[in-house]
């Protein structure tokens, strides 16, 4: 894979199904790699074979040494989290990639947050001294790393947020990840990309996705 021509300091606050794969994708782009954890020891079996130049540390030094983090965390310690991390996440790029999911009474997939807020406004508010992008949200977990690597660039991922820095930094390491990025507008325009939305939980290439999402071509 390509080396990035800015190396980035990037913190997994999460490194499980999600977190794993994504960041296994950046270390192999060159970028800079810690995988935080509750348990960091249980992570060392992983990272020495699978990404050898990444490291481990605790969640709290994660987020202490890294400007960009990704949130992938199991959505009922989303909270929990937060509030452990107190304003350590302050003037951060924080990619949230959580999704607070349920199910309806007759079985289907929905927001627990309901059909007026999104996880990515949510997030905001919750975070008001970072800033918030969601991104690889809307793929199921387990084709997070086949995809990216057999198929490179070939499906899409939807990304949304209010800051366009941000949103540029975001749409390079989608792009690291091995996926075609796919801007779907702010927070208040990202329901597509949580639980119940119009891309959840698929895969779309880039044309399909933005039909699916009703953008235009």
């Amino acid at each position: 894979m390509s080396t990035p021509s800015t190396a980035l300091r990037v913190g997994i606050l999460g490194a499980g199904n999600i977190g794993r794969p994504i960041g296994r994708h950046w270390s192999a782009a060159g970028h800079q790699v810690t995988f935080g954890s509750r348990s960091p020891e249980r992570l060392s079996d992983f990272v020495s074979t699978a990404c050898p130049d990444a490291r481990v540390a605790g969640l709290a030094e994660t987020a202490e040494t890294n400007d960009i983090l990704l949130l992938s965390v199991p959505y009922q310690a989303w909270e929990e989290l937060l509030q452990s991390l107190g304003n350590t996440l302050a003037g951060k790029l924080i990619i949230d990639a959580t999704n607070p999911m349920g199910l309806s009474a007759d079985g289907r997939i929905i927001s627990t947050l309901g059909s007026d807020r999104t996880q990515g406004r949510h997030a905001s508010k919750t975070l008001p001294d970072s800033t918030v992008v969601r991104a690889f949200t809307h793929v199921m977990d387990e084709l997070i790393w086949s995809r990216g690597t057999q198929q490179r660039h070939f499906w899409g991922m939807g990304y949304a947020g209010d800051d366009a820095a941000a949103k540029e930094t975001v749409r390079g390491l989608i792009l690291d990840a091995g996926f075609s990025p796919v801007d779907v507008g702010g927070l208040d325009d990202s329901a597509s990309l949580d639980p119940g939305g119009a891309l959840f939980p698929h895969m779309f290439t880039p044309a399909d996705l933005r039909a699916a999402a009703g953008l235009s071509a």
